[in-house]
């Protein structure tokens, strides 16, 4: 009785709680040294466990339950490469190889044809420049990524020579991997790697494993609430060195150990490590070469996003072609909120000891606790079609729905000890016009609130004259922060508390992501009048919040959004502001009028 007849056999474990190590060990075959018995009993324990827990948890969400992604044993055939889902620069596998530094795809012909273009998923990972030469150069070749059939793979990967069965030469990295195809060059930098890698990255993982939202049914757009997923175990950065992706001030290693404390990270050293221990030596017979095997690999390439319609020509953010790719599915659970994001965001809150996250904890552990269930590896659904006239957008309308926040808290995230900043005199007038307008927003509601206590008819007049729609007005606060004289932590919770966040562009405007969403969460960002840029817009508005770009005294947003521009002084530190104008627009934004 060889090995797939034990695990899929008459003769297979029937309770696979409950194994008797002697007996089964003994009716192994007789295996070469480097495949011991105690390995493979290993690998079969774990295969019978994993199964039966897939199957009790997928029956409850799906009616078909697909088999798990499992570790190749020595004597399994080679299961062809499934593209999960796919969009520009983010491709999900089940069953993908490497081998000397190729990645290959298993697929027969009649599969070829449903595979995506490999310049779409992969490229040369090379530092980009705008220039004929260097497109060309990241363009993907045969030796980053190469389509075999399964009999190519098998002549490859599986030795016949003196054994009674063909043992493959393939390892298994098992788990969840995130393999990322990108140089250091917008990695080392707090916005990209946040912003851009982890924030597609996240859309995608969730998308692709949870189960589509119902076009017709609006709640699940408007909540946090989300089912879990399975956990991502490990993240290569196969061309980037350990310091490729750390920024200075640290944010990029406090943000990552926050979110996903139990990650392992490899670099581009680790790579290396896994090419070489598969690059054949000179004379090895082709049928003795090795390959790692991916069970479940997500592979992101920045090149390849900006082939793509969405990051291409629109926004240039990466993670729009992830975003939006999962949101015309249909499985991006609020949207309006920033739902999918949520997990992200309330880890940042919870390791910070923002007081938004620790309610949440607080209340959540208030509630009755169900059943720890472990997520499968499975993917829900990717291949469903929500008709155009059903896919959800993000616009303003919606954003009114959401709650209105206790309190009014602006943050001024300054810029003026660094470049890139306002004029001194512009800076000083910003400062005094919000802090004006906060003072008398205040000096109206302890005014309203004492009228409160008079006459019932006056109570209502003063409802109606200031448009609270019968209630107290919120409390407002005003922030002026300098991110270089506060703390991590200080600075998550300043951003948690925040309702209205503005800045000069620049990166610390990424703290964004982890303010809440609620009807008034807006983002303001001043740039030198007639400069845009994408990056903190388009993220603003993939959380469900509102971007203003403000030209010194005049603001615009979606739709009536910039193009795209970097004039002279973009960059510079002369970058004048109308700080009245400024205040009038916050006081607009809240009040309905903007």
């Amino acid at each position: 009785m060889h090995i797939w007849s034990l695990l899929f056999g008459q003769s297979a474990v029937s309770d696979p709680a409950v194994f008797d190590e002697t007996q089964l060990a003994n009716s192994l075959p007789d295996l070469p040294e480097v495949v011991t018995k105690t390995s493979v009993l290993k690998q079969i324990k774990t295969r019978v466990l994993t199964q039966t827990a897939t199957a009790t948890v997928t029956s409850t969400v799906t009616a078909t339950v697909a088999p798990a992604s499992l570790a190749i044993l020595p004597y399994d055939e080679l299961p062809s490469t499934e593209v999960l889902a796919h969009a520009p620069g983010w491709t999900l596998y089940r069953d993908l190889y490497m081998s000397n530094g190729t990645l290959y795809i298993v697929a027969d012909d009649k599969q070829r044809q449903t595979l995506p273009e490999i310049r779409l998923m992969a490229s040369t990972p090379l530092e980009a420049v705008n220039t004929p030469e260097n497109i060309a150069a990241r363009e993907p070749t045969e030796w980053i990524m190469s389509v075999i059939s399964p009999k190519e793979a098998a002549e490859r990967w599986t030795a016949s020579r003196g054994q009674v069965k063909p043992i493959n030469r393939v390892w298994t990295v098992e788990g969840n991997t995130v393999l990322v195809y990108e140089p250091k060059q917008f990695l080392r930098h707090y916005y990209h790697l946040v912003a851009e890698l982890v924030f597609g990255m996240q859309a995608f993982w969730h998308g692709a494993f949870s189960q589509p939202v119902p076009p017709s049914s609006p709640s699940p757009h408007f909540t946090s609430e989300h089912p879990g997923v399975p956990q991502i175990d490990r993240l290569i950065f196969a061309a980037s060195n350990a310091d490729g992706w750390r920024d200075d001030p640290g944010f990029n290693r406090y943000f990552l150990r926050a979110i996903m404390p139990s990650l392992t990270v490899e670099h581009q050293e680790d790579w290396e490590d896994r090419v070489r221990a598969t690059t054949p030596a000179p004379g090895t017979p082709t049928d003795e070469q090795r390959a790692w095997h991916f069970p479940i690999v997500l592979l992101t390439d920045r090149s390849a996003s900006h082939r793509g319609p969405v990051c291409g020509s629109q926004t240039q953010r990466i993670a729009a072609e992830a975003w939006d790719f999962m949101r015309t599915k249909g499985k991006l659970r609020g949207l309006h909120v920033g739902g999918w994001w949520a997990p992200v965001r309330e880890a940042m809150w919870r390791f910070a000891g923002a007081e938004a996250g620790l309610k949440k904890v607080s209340s959540s552990f208030s509630q009755e606790q169900t059943p720890l269930q472990v997520p499968s590896t499975e993917v829900v659904g990717v291949d469903v079609s929500t008709p155009k006239d059903e896919i959800v957008d993000i616009d303003s309308e919606n954003q009114k729905k959401l709650r209105i926040p206790d309190k009014i808290v602006i943050s001024y995230i300054s810029r003026q000890g660094g470049r890139r900043k306002l004029i001194p005199e512009d800076h000083q007038g910003l400062v005094e016009a919000v802090r004006e307008l906060v003072e008398r927003k205040n000096k109206e509601r302890k005014r309203f609130i004492e009228a409160m206590d008079g006459d019932e008819d006056e109570r209502r007049r003063r409802r109606d004259i200031d448009g609270h729609e019968g209630g107290v007005p919120p409390e407002w606060e005003f922030h002026e922060l300098a991110a270089e004289r506060m703390t991590k932590d200080e600075q998550i919770k300043a951003a948690a508390r925040t309702t209205i966040m503005l800045g000069v562009h620049g990166n610390g405007l990424t703290h964004l992501v982890f303010m809440d969403p609620t009807r008034y969460s807006t983002v303001i960002e001043m740039f030198y009048p007639g400069g845009f840029a994408h990056d903190y817009q388009w993220t603003t508005r993939a959380l469900g919040m509102t971007h203003y770009a403000v030209w010194n005294d005049t603001g615009r947003t979606y739709p009536n959004k910039p193009d795209v521009a970097y004039p002279d002084g973009f960059q510079g530190n002369e970058i004048p502001v109308h700080g009245p104008s400024v205040a009038q627009l916050i006081e607009d934004r809240v009040a309905g009028k903007a």
